[in-house]
């Protein structure tokens, strides 16, 4: 088998994981910007089909995002990194992406593996682009240890499965994927003023767009920082830095009054407990 570590060892090879297809393509036409002679030879859905692609390519570098349906890409990296090296010493460099950084900054911080957080920005991933070009062209010089004993990534891989300092930490969503008209759209979660459920969709309103996305209320509230949003009705959520006053109306309900929204959102009694003294 030919592996990119042979004394003519070609260009960089990668593996793209990322069970959103939108992510894949704007991670993929990111690298080519900021790294064109890289070669992208396969792309998983998931964390088993990412494993199977790495084990069958031995790619150079690997970009697995961290929530995957089924097998995790903390759990992939895991099988990866447990691979057989070979007799010259093949392991893939780790690139985490991630669309949240509560936890994980402080353990990618220590270097064993690198991160992009969703979506992914060009200055960013030029940085990390630097840093694993770097590490890779030590492990192809001639006078390169071997590296495939070493210990950090393993200690990454478990801080993160742990949570980093062996207690899981909330993660929350930063990104909504959205479709706005015939096309789909990554809005920022701070940018979003409330968003409203029927019995189909859910539509995402901030100052400049309305949306529409099939995830429920109640994925959304396990999904979103409960500092940030308040859910004041079993189909409503609001931002609270969006509200603007709450006040009531002729039948004595409390009504939120949105910042730079006509929208007026009802307060069902179960929430009224939210703006005590109304």
């Amino acid at each position: 088998m030919n592996n990119p570590s042979d004394s003519n060892p070609g260009p960089v090879r990668a593996v793209l994981a990322d069970d959103e297809r939108l992510m894949r393509e704007q991670l993929r036409a990111r690298l080519a910007e900021v790294w064109p002679e890289l070669q992208i030879v396969a792309e998983a859905k998931h964390g088993a089909e990412a494993v199977e692609l790495v084990e069958q390519h031995r790619p150079d570098v690997v970009f697995l995002d961290i929530r995957m349906p089924g097998m995790t890409g903390v759990d992939a990296a895991k099988q990866i990194a447990q691979m057989d090296v070979g007799d010259d010493g093949w392991l893939p460099e780790i690139v985490f992406i991630t669309a949240y950084d509560q936890y994980a900054v402080e353990a990618f911080e220590q270097g064993a593996a690198d991160y992009v957080l969703k979506p992914a920005e060009r200055e960013r991933l030029q940085r990390t682009v630097e840093r694993i070009r770097k590490r890779i062209e030590a492990r192809r010089s001639p006078d390169a240890q071997d590296v495939a004993s070493e210990a950090p990534i393993q200690q990454l891989l478990h801080r993160l499965a742990a949570g980093a300092g062996g207690a899981a930490r909330p993660q929350y969503l930063q990104w909504i994927q959205a479709t706005v008209g015939q096309s789909i759209q990554m809005i920022p979660v701070e940018e979003v003023l409330f968003f409203i459920s029927d019995e189909k969709y859910t539509r995402v309103q901030t100052l400049q767009v309305e949306a529409l996305i099939r995830k429920p209320i109640k994925e959304l509230v396990e999904e979103l920082e409960p500092q940030r949003f308040w859910q004041i009705h079993r189909s409503t959520l609001v931002a609270v830095n969006a509200i603007a006053s709450v006040s009531r109306d002729f039948r004595g309900r409390q009504i939120v009054a949105v910042k730079g929204h006509n929208q007026k959102l009802e307060v069902s009694r179960s929430y009224s407990h939210l703006f005590k003294g109304m």
